[in-house]
């Protein structure tokens, strides 16, 4: 299949676009002034899952641009606020009681479990919108929360997804490699209820803190089970770190990932050593033109997105943003945030461009798509 190659969006060029744009040095902006809504955004823009933040923020700025060039959404401009987190909870909370106190509309795109943890009951306390967090996490959906709303398919539905195709390959030694926080519990719980339902368990278990590339016992106490395959649950840098450590250490066998890896920084990491790695998406490929959702992407890119990196991340910030973008619309041009509330309610069957979504009173779940897809040795991904 035909690929895309984008130029890679450091963290330099991104302090560099936000600034041009006085998103991260501007003062504190409020919702309803000057018919301008403003959202909020804790991310990792540093540190090592820095590419999450940093692509999904760049394709959801990327749709409100062009949007705001058009006239916004019933003449109200659209702007995301964001604030660097570090993919650390306690600055996530910071960052959150900042923008709550700030006014903003709603909340979105929050990058990760234990960020997003940290901050929904800050949101719900406040009664403002938590929209599209970049997690899978069941905790952050049941019990069920009015104000949390999630675009993309939970963790169990990707760690069931991949131990079906294990199983249906006749892969049963499965062994998971976990971030040691909420994220890779959830992973982990996911890859093990899927497991038990077909009465198996994991062979072997081993963690990674957050934020460290510290991976040497994780891969001794795996490698000593000698899985048939890893099912990896963190983020970019650890499982690249942790895939050459294996290798190096004479394993050969396979590399599951979910989607939170970050796909394409998870490819440029490890270069033609991720030959073979698969990661489960849950959005479409980006790199394929057979759906609407893609070719608008990539058009938009080509119209004013010189900066933005066609790849998963991002393409799930430019779907979010376009997701919200129709509850405002429904919301009507004076919206309150009961009112958007509602008015995501009321999305049902809806097409984002061939991938449906779907929320109701009492389902904040849009979707439960969820596709495998596999590196290959040139930095490419391929579905």
């Amino acid at each position: 299949m035909t690929t895309l190659q984008a130029p890679h969006l450091t963290r330099r060029r991104f302090t560099a676009l936000m600034a041009s744009s006085s998103l991260l040095a501007a003062p504190a902006l409020r919702a309803q002034s000057s018919n301008r809504i403003v959202l909020g955004q804790s991310a990792a823009f540093s540190g090592p899952a820095a590419q999450l933040g940093i692509q999904f923020h760049a394709g959801a700025k990327l749709f409100f641009d062009q949007l705001n060039a058009k006239g916004g959404i019933h003449q109200n401009r659209v702007e995301i606020r964001p604030l660097d987190d570090g993919y650390e909870p306690d600055r996530c909370a910071e960052n959150t009681r900042k923008l709550l106190d700030d006014d903003v509309f709603s909340l979105f795109g929050y990058i990760g479990t234990p960020t997003s943890l940290a901050a929904l009951p800050l949101a719900t306390k406040a009664q403002v919108p938590f929209f599209a967090p970049f997690t899978g996490a069941l905790s952050l959906r049941q019990p069920f929360n009015r104000m949390a709303f999630h675009m993309r398919a939970s963790y169990h539905d990707e760690t069931a997804l991949i131990v079906r195709q294990l199983t249906h390959l006749g892969l049963k030694k499965i062994a998971v490699f976990h971030q040691n926080d909420a994220y890779g519990k959830a992973g982990l719980d996911g890859v093990t209820a899927a497991l038990q339902a077909l009465q198996l368990a994991p062979v072997a278990v081993a963690t990674v803190e957050r934020n460290s590339v510290d991976v040497a016992r994780a891969v001794a106490t795996i490698n000593a089970a000698q899985p048939d395959a890893v099912v990896q649950i963190s983020a970019y840098a650890s499982c690249a770190a942790y895939i050459r450590a294996a290798r190096r250490a004479g394993y050969g066998g396979t590399f599951y990932n979910v989607s939170f890896v970050g796909t394409q920084a998870l490819a440029d990491a490890l270069g033609k050593d991720g030959a073979g790695v698969v990661v489960s998406q849950v959005v479409p490929t980006p790199y394929s033109a057979s759906r609407l959702i893609a070719r608008t992407f990539i058009a938009a890119i080509a119209e004013g997105g010189a900066q933005v990196q066609a790849n998963f991340s991002s393409m799930e910030g430019f779907m979010a943003a376009k997701l919200f973008a129709e509850g405002l619309r429904r919301a009507g041009p004076r919206p309150s945030t009961d009112g958007l509330v509602s008015a995501l309610e009321s999305i049902r069957g809806f097409s984002l461009g061939g991938f449906q979504v779907d929320f109701g009173p009492n389902d904040h779940v849009a979707s439960h798509f969820v596709e495998l897809s596999m590196l290959t040795g040139d930095g490419r991904v391929r579905t």
